[in-house]
């Protein structure tokens, strides 16, 4: 099946190099607007079409792809989500936009197979929400999660840059959108520290009295499921409690296709993406209509 990607940057040009190398997929258009770009030059060397109209690409040829995926800006997307709508594409949105449904492939796949437009949040919210999620289904009256994530300065380009705002309010919206905690924050941290430092997320939960045994073992549960899709995802700090407080941590290392294994932040929203696009098109190429 074929596939869009607008958004010729770091994030869609690693999206494309996992798409080319996948089973079912196969990119029918890279789109962009800087016909300088490396990610560009890739996908030229790789033989795929590209362009330089962004998403007027796909307005003009809209057999190119069925499966959009947007790579581009929060802000820009809230431009492109109903044309792609009126297009008739399926597309997985990249940014912090909060347009679509909120998607996060090891709790809600299914139902994000069912809507025209999803949104995989951010990577702080792909790394950690589950782990809040797999907290709460122990300790459903847990009144406060806190989300800290640290990633290597050099992985945060501009896109990422320039969506800090969404990424922080996004984030901590999802929180609470899958878990129902009353409150919630998150905090993003960008280390400039070289070698750079793999993504860490820690996960902190005000809980009185904590059942530790059994938030490891759900915490552990949702954990595999995400490994299969984002095999660099890894709890390297199993839950302890002190002070009615219960911490946790989660890395992520990247796969290396076009970014260096570091940059995990971006790597998990990528796997996320393909492993949503995949499933999409197991069901479509097995005539299950959806949405």
């Amino acid at each position: 099946m074929k596939v869009g990607i607008i958004g010729t940057g770091n994030i869609g040009t690693d999206l494309l190099v996992k798409v080319q190398r996948s089973q079912i997929l196969e990119c029918g258009m890279f789109a962009g607007r800087n016909s300088e770009s490396t990610g560009i030059k890739i996908a030229k060397s790789m033989g795929v079409r590209t362009s330089y109209d962004s998403i007027k690409a796909i307005m003009n040829d809209p057999d190119c792809c069925e499966i959009v995926f947007d790579a581009t800006s929060a802000k820009v997307h809230l431009d492109n989500a109903p044309i792609l709508k009126e297009l008739g594409k399926y597309t997985i949105d990249l940014t912090p936009s909060q347009f679509g449904k909120m998607c996060i492939p090891a709790i809600n796949m299914e139902e994000c197979l069912d809507t025209y437009n999803i949104n995989l949040i951010t990577c702080g919210g792909q790394a950690a929400v589950p782990i809040a999620y797999a907290i709460m289904k122990v300790h459903p009256e847990t009144g406060y999660i806190e989300v800290a994530a640290s990633i290597s300065s050099k992985s945060a380009g501009p896109g990422t840059r320039v969506n800090i705002d969404e990424f922080t309010q996004t984030t901590r919206d999802a929180i609470v959108s899958f878990t129902g905690v009353p409150n919630a924050k998150a905090i993003i941290t960008l280390n400039p520290a070289e070698p750079p430092v793999l993504m860490h997320n820690t996960i902190y939960a005000k809980i009185n009295n904590p059942r530790i045994n059994e938030i490891r073992s759900e915490i552990k549960a949702i954990a595999e499921k995400i490994q299969k899709y984002v095999p660099g995802y890894k709890v390297v700090l199993e839950p302890v409690a002190e002070h009615e407080r219960v911490t946790t941590m989660v890395e992520v290392i990247g796969l290396g296709d076009f970014l260096p294994k570091y940059s995990g932040n971006l790597d998990i929203i990528t796997c996320a993406a393909l492993s949503m696009a995949e499933e999409y098109a197991k069901e479509r190429l097995n005539n299950k209509t959806r949405f």
